[in-house]
């Protein structure tokens, strides 16, 4: 009966590490990059394919970074700006901000 005791002391203690280890993962993952949004669009009106792109990476928190990537013929520019909680306080195109709104889930 002691070592069936004992046994149980030491599977209780380990389910409650194990929950520690549980709770502390979600906590962490939290951070992890997870939420993707992308519009791909054509910046001007003369013409073109939609060549160049708003990608936006975010966490649960929404916190992140957008890439936009203006493609012309001549060049090609590439803009990053910081997000933090689904904001930048960097003015943000109306392209960046439909990304945000995809990688958030409130557009489809």
């Amino acid at each position: 009966m002691e070592d069936v005791v004992g046994k149980m002391n030491e599977l209780k203690k380990e389910c409650e590490e194990m929950r520690k280890e549980i709770e502390r993962l979600k906590e962490e993952k939290k951070s992890y990059l997870q939420n993707i949004g992308m519009v791909r669009f054509n910046p001007f009106s003369d013409g073109g394919g939609d060549q160049s792109f708003s990608l936006v990476l975010l966490n649960k928190k929404g916190d992140g970074v957008a890439v936009t990537s203006l493609y012309t013929k001549e060049a090609n520019r590439v803009y990053g700006k910081p997000i933090k909680n689904g904001k930048s306080e960097y003015s943000l195109s109306k392209e960046e901000e439909r990304a945000i709104k995809e990688a958030l889930g409130e557009v489809k």
